[in-house]
């Protein structure tokens, strides 16, 4: 079974898990339902043509296989939306962001962008319905392999671009420490220790230091 946070560390967490907005999927089936509506109409319109005897009984069966055909279609198509729409997702961990398309009903493909590697987050909400509804794009710019990311056409994507920049902030202050941490060993570490420690020639506990001949 595919499981993107399979590789995810033990102490990363799952911060936030993100499809596209409701209303995405709503413009896509639009489209389905203006079709069964054509479908319905046409339906009651042969059932009229055949009670009136203006068609065939044979025509009467071919007409049924075309409206059957015509349902299973929409069916199919809908059912492609739908599984476009479920498994398109974002996560957004502790650590990085990854990035799951669904690009077909057998073709996924799945990106990973750590946060330490984001350069640039920024949002882009175009339009009346998405400023009413409050959904639309956030562009991340990173130094890694992927160049860009795209959360498209996700909920509140002003929340979502603070979530990843105060993530990002973490994690810099986190390394930081970290580095900070090891400076202060560093520091604290026995100078006679210091590999590069620099000393005099006359002193005795120098590497350097000759030895008067015998």
């Amino acid at each position: 079974m595919f499981n993107p946070l399979k590789n995810k560390r033990e102490n990363e967490h799952v911060i936030l898990i993100v499809r596209r907005h409701w209303f995405d999927i709503l413009k896509q089936f639009f489209t389905i339902i203006l079709a069964l509506f054509l479908w319905a109409g046409s339906f009651f319109l042969f059932s009229f043509l055949i009670q009136n005897s203006f068609l065939s009984e044979n025509l009467h069966y071919l007409i049924l296989l075309f409206q059957s055909s015509f349902v299973l279609l929409i069916w199919l198509y809908s059912f492609l939306v739908w599984i476009d729409y479920y498994f398109d997702v974002w996560i957004i961990t502790t650590e990085k962001i990854i990035n799951i398309e669904q690009k077909s009903l057998f073709l996924r493909h799945t990106s990973e962008l750590q946060i330490l590697k984001i350069q640039d987050v920024s949002t882009e909400v175009k339009g009346l319905i998405p400023s009413i509804l409050n959904y639309g794009e956030v562009h991340i710019q990173s130094a890694g392999a992927v160049n860009r990311f795209l959360f498209h056409n996700v909920p509140d994507p002003y929340a979502i671009k603070k979530i990843i920049m105060d993530l990002q902030k973490n994690q810099h202050q986190e390394n930081f420490t970290s580095i900070k941490k090891t400076f202060d060993n560093y520091k604290s570490y026995p100078t006679e220790k210091l590999l590069f420690q620099k000393t005099s020639p006359s002193d005795s506990t120098s590497p350097f230091h000759n030895k008067p001949a015998n």
